[in-house]
């Protein structure tokens, strides 16, 4: 029987806090549709301000923020942006912008640190001399922190040559940044500095800051004027949706300060993790909350077969590929539980060497 259970498999899984229902059950509401929420109009305008950005937009989820910022962005069907071909926008999001947009992404390789090669980016751009053949390029699309990448950051000075590099071709920047205070707070760099050269951005709420629901998009005013129409397009449009804003102002109160700390205890688990026989962790790869841990051939045992059986300890995880599992440390893991996890992997692989008589 489980006596206990640690939940890594994302920083989604967080659970509202006593101060946030609190919050939630008190928040002063009205009809956000109408455009009369003030708790809403609060955190839209808060967010915006610590983005550096005019206006922002509360969406219901950080896949309907970014789908909302390429459509208001690509207006004509058959536009056509650059992406990575490893980013959220790309692989996680139900090719939605095509779907619903009519929006051909064109990707682009990611290296390991989440970037994407300045001239690699700049090939990709349509010649737009040659549209009767071409979609047309009118966005770039980048994501910091890079999720797939295991929580790479990418630097101020990096996202002003992509914005440069949009500027002279005439293109938007839109940057999906779901873990963009996890960035800031491990560049040491704030984060309306961070996002300086885009256009717009998706601030998501719900993974390390640890509020129950929600991102906010910003942009200047006419963009998020634009947003909203999409918004409700979607269905995005929630009336007395103060009730969630409420809890997310508790978030950054809260669990602002946290990020760091959760940095450290991913930093530790990769440690611990790389000391485990059979098993890999790069180390230096570990900039904030994500650790990506490989199983080695020769341990017998698969990603999925390695999250069941944690699961039978009483740690959940999620595979991340042939060979490839994934921890995510959040405000509501302890130290203690970054060492009980490590300790769960020990004795799962130590359990399947017994199986395998020791081999």
């Amino acid at each position: 029987m489980v006596m206990r259970t640690v939940d890594l498999r994302s920083d989604t899984v967080t659970k509202p806090t006593e101060a946030m229902r609190n919050a939630m059950a008190n928040a002063e509401v009205d009809d956000d549709v109408l455009g009369y929420d003030p708790t809403a109009q609060r955190l839209e305008a808060e967010i915006a301000r610590i983005m550096g950005k005019e206006a922002g937009l509360f969406v219901p989820s950080g896949t309907m923020g970014n789908l909302i910022s390429v459509l208001t962005h690509c207006q004509i069907r058959g536009s056509e942006i650059i992406l990575g071909d490893y980013s959220h926008i790309h692989i996680y999001e139900n090719g939605g912008i095509a779907t619903l947009g009519g929006v051909h992404p064109r990707t682009v390789k990611n290296n390991e640190d989440g970037t994407m090669d300045l001239d690699l980016i700049e090939a990709a751009i349509r010649d737009p001399s040659f549209e009767i053949c071409y979609p047309t390029t009118r966005l770039i699309c980048l994501e910091n922190s890079h999720a797939h990448s295991g929580g790479r950051c990418l630097s101020a000075e990096y996202t002003d040559k992509v914005g440069e590099l949009a500027k002279k071709y005439g293109l938007k920047l839109h940057i999906d940044g779901a873990r963009i205070f996890n960035a800031s707070v491990a560049l040491g760099v704030p984060v309306h500095r961070l996002v300086r050269a885009a256009d717009s951005v998706s601030v998501c709420l719900s993974k390390g800051l640890g509020a129950p629901v929600g991102s906010v998009v910003v942009g200047s005013k006419s963009f998020i004027a634009k947003a909203k129409i999409l918004r409700k397009t979607l269905g995005g449009g929630m009336r007395q949706v103060g009730v969630l804003c409420a809890a997310a102002f508790i978030a950054f109160q809260e669990n602002l300060v946290k990020l760091e700390g959760d940095h450290k205890k991913a930093k530790i688990l990769a440690e611990e993790l790389n000391k485990i026989k059979g098993l890999k962790v790069d180390i230096a790869a570990v900039e904030t909350n994500i650790v990506y841990c490989d199983i080695l051939k020769g341990s017998k045992i698969s990603e999925t077969e390695m999250c069941k059986t944690l699961e039978q300890h009483g740690l959940l995880i999620l595979p991340e590929g042939p060979q490839r599992i994934r921890f995510v440390i959040h405000h509501q893991i302890s130290e203690n539980d970054v060492h009980y996890a490590a300790s769960c992997v020990q004795r799962a692989l130590a359990g399947v060497a017994e199986e395998n008589g020791g081999k």
